[in-house]
């Protein structure tokens, strides 16, 4: 479903995940309050992955909206409200003492991250589904 959204989604999905197990991994043994890390760095991951859809949403409705000769606001629209969403969680975190803000600073970051590595992520989807990158099954040979 998400590579009909976008096909690069899944591969970024994947990045973010992959970012937030390894941050998650060294950072534990340098914290603290290692459940307000994990609490913090987990809640940052979502937020970064539901922003990665949230965009892959946003550009599909906008590719609609200009093959058919139609002006959209709702890309603005998108981004403000995300933005909103993402002030009114660190604010909501920071407040309510739930995480650690900047182990969810760096979780938010894993959007960035993985849009570094979304190359790499993608070739490792592609080897795991079996197919070429030009969507042709490979055929297992037999050494």
């Amino acid at each position: 479903m998400l590579r009909r959204i976008n096909q690069a989604l899944p591969g970024l999905l994947l990045g973010i995940v992959f970012y937030g197990l390894a941050l998650w991994l060294v950072g534990i043994w340098f914290v603290g309050d290692r459940i307000q890390y994990t609490v913090g760095l987990w809640i940052g991951v979502a937020l970064a992955a539901g922003m990665a859809v949230n965009m892959a949403i946003v550009i599909l409705d906008t590719v609609e909206a200009m093959e058919e000769n139609r002006s959209s606001r709702k890309p603005l629209l998108y981004a403000v409200v995300r933005y909103v969403v993402l002030v009114a969680a660190f604010l909501a975190v920071w407040y309510l003492k739930i995480g650690n803000v900047i182990a969810m600073f760096a979780g938010v970051m894993g959007l960035k991250i993985a849009a570094y590595l979304q190359p790499f992520t993608h070739k490792f989807i592609v080897a795991l589904q079996g197919r070429s990158l030009h969507g042709r099954r490979i055929k297992n040979k037999k050494i």
